[in-house]
């Protein structure tokens, strides 16, 4: 296994110590284990670039990591009235749509590349920025403000995002017909 991979399965056992500490109410805590899986998505895709360790399982894996991280925030930040449940519907429908249709399209097709769209990076960007806002609120009370406009703009680029990836796909299943 490559170190790439070793570090986005850290995001994967990370993912429900995170969601732990939201659940009992530990903020800072599941702010700091937050960002180490936040600082460990960037760190692993520039060690699979810069070490040219890219592999065709860490390009399943990294995104998978980033899906179950966000949808697993998403689920328990409404119940923790710290997100509107309109705003958590939205992101988990959007990666349930990507996951139904990444699983259709390899169905259907012999060979299949994943690659996100720069549209998909800003919108993971943008929830990431989400939940960090968020949980950094008890600590920086200016980031009150914005809270509004940060989940009306991540809603934003999320529907964008799923728009965008079902088009692409009816061009995709399109060239099979």
């Amino acid at each position: 296994m490559t170190i790439p991979n070793l570090i986005t399965t850290l995001r994967f056992i990370l993912t429900p110590i995170f969601i732990i500490y939201l659940l009992n109410d530990k903020l800072l805590s599941a702010l700091i284990v937050f960002i180490i899986a936040g600082l460990s998505d960037g760190i692993d895709g520039f060690l699979a670039r810069a070490l040219n360790q890219k592999t065709n399982i860490g390009a399943y894996l990294d995104p998978l990591a980033d899906k179950i991280l966000l949808i697993s925030a998403f689920i328990v930040l409404p119940v923790k009235s710290l997100v509107p449940s309109w705003l958590a519907v939205i992101v988990i429908s959007r990666d349930i749509l990507i996951l139904s249709g990444v699983s259709i399209l390899f169905l259907i097709k012999e060979e299949l590349t994943i690659k996100p769209s720069i549209l998909s990076k800003i919108t993971t960007c943008f929830q990431l920025l989400t939940v960090f806002i968020v949980l950094s609120r008890p600590y920086f009370h200016s980031f009150l403000q914005f809270n509004i406009y940060l989940f009306w703009i991540t809603a934003f680029v999320t529907t964008s995002s799923g728009l965008h990836y079902i088009y692409n796909w009816f061009q995709m299943i399109g060239e099979e017909s």
